[in-house]
């Protein structure tokens, strides 16, 4: 058995995609590869865990180097893909887990929504250091898997954080990194540790249906308002400062308040 770092790739943009590719070629000479990912676009899926009956796995390949890489797929959510993973493709600890590379940055107030960070999420909840990373990309290329897109700069901070994290984990009280590439970066652009930002990044449209039980799609627009940005932000990081945001994140959603004072609010509470 091999005793290199076993690395686990997935995705929400589903096992075709090139951003996924693009993460197997940046970890290949870091590990050993597990490849596991939706078998179509996941997109917006969160963490969710839908109660699809068929979960068959199945065996393709991707393209890696001059050739190509054993991989697995499913009919499941990213978090059922990483779960699928762990429960029935691994054969000894993941020491890794790379999500993405995303078409689309995954800023503010509704990372949850992303399929990519729930993926990771996921991964953490198991005790696994996970990364989610993703690419500034117009929307027009969010669903489609574009070739046009290049993933060479992501890819790029995408090895560099596998490489650390591989050496001596996460600081402690850090679950996964959430990383976000600005579209005009190079690979001497500077990271910068950032917060997410409050702020909702993709915002809700009015369907504009004149009748409740026509068909639509819930669509979305980009909008920041910069007078109330938080500097040091993820929305502020990437899109103001054009610099690669690299978040800490914990799966303890719990508010940094002191816990004292909240029950002193609600002391009538009875």
């Amino acid at each position: 058995m091999s005793n290199r770092p076993l690395i686990l790739i997935t995705n929400d943009d589903g096992i075709d995609s090139p951003g996924l590719h693009a993460a197997a070629a940046a970890a290949a000479d870091l590990g050993d590869l597990l490849i596991m990912a939706p078998n179509s676009q996941r997109t917006g899926a969160g963490r969710g865990f839908p109660p699809v009956r068929d979960k068959a796995i199945y065996t393709t390949t991707i393209p890696l180097g001059q050739g190509t890489h054993p991989a697995y797929t499913a009919d499941v959510s990213p978090a059922q893909a990483v779960q699928l993973a762990l429960l029935e493709l691994a054969e000894r600890p993941i020491d890794l887990c790379l999500s993405g590379i995303n078409y689309g940055e995954n800023l503010g107030s509704g990372v949850t929504i992303s399929g990519t960070v729930g993926a990771a999420l996921e991964a953490a909840c198991s005790g696994i250091p996970a990364l989610a990373v993703s690419r500034e990309t117009p929307q027009e290329f969010h669903l489609n898997n574009s070739p046009v897109i290049d993933f060479e700069v992501a890819a790029h901070f995408t090895r560099l954080f596998a490489w650390q994290t591989l050496r001596q984990g996460l600081p402690r009280g850090i679950d996964l990194l959430k990383i976000d590439v600005p579209a005009g970066a190079s690979d001497q652009t500077p990271w910068r540790i950032a917060r997410i930002s409050r702020q909702r990044y993709y915002q809700t449209l009015p369907s504009g249906r004149a009748r409740l039980d026509e068909p639509m799609d819930l669509r979305y627009r980009i909008h920041i308002d910069h007078e109330s940005l938080e500097p040091g932000s993820d929305i502020h990081t990437v899109m103001v400062d054009k610099l690669v945001a690299v978040v800490p994140m914990t799966f303890d959603l719990t508010a940094p308040v002191a816990l004292d004072e909240v029950s002193r609010f609600f002391e009538e509470v009875r």
